[in-house]
């Protein structure tokens, strides 16, 4: 069965870190683009970040540049968001999500054919 699930999410302090996991199985992640997504209570679902098959082309939004690092280890089945210098702004359910085959990065959900469960990052003092 193909599953993604993500995990590390939690409560952090503005200024504290957080590395949130997206575990595959029942497929190879290798041969496809990962995004990240995050929605907020009663806004869009916004794309976060993304990297590519090999994991050579990666793309953040905006507001995440230089903060966050997404990564990848074909060998684990895994991908990975290293955020830093979090915000309250960033408090969300953060989604991974698998792109349609032959599919590149794309910050459209309408890009991604499967999606986890999500896990919760909460940025309060």
């Amino acid at each position: 069965q193909l599953r993604l699930v993500e995990s590390g999410g939690g409560l952090v302090q503005p200024g504290g870190s957080l590395r949130l996991s997206c575990a595959a199985s029942g497929f190879t992640l290798d041969y496809y683009a990962i995004g990240w997504f995050r929605q907020a209570p009663e806004k869009e679902r916004e794309g976060v970040s993304c990297i590519s098959t090999s994991g050579r082309v990666t793309t953040y939004a905006t507001s995440v540049k230089g903060r966050f690092t997404i990564s990848r280890d074909n060998a684990e089945n895994t991908v990975y968001l290293e955020m830093n210098s979090l915000k309250p702004e960033d408090t969300a359910v953060y989604y991974c999500a698998k792109a349609h085959p032959g599919y590149g990065c794309t910050f459209s959900p309408a890009g991604y054919a499967s999606w986890g469960q999500g896990t919760q990052v909460t940025v309060s003092s």
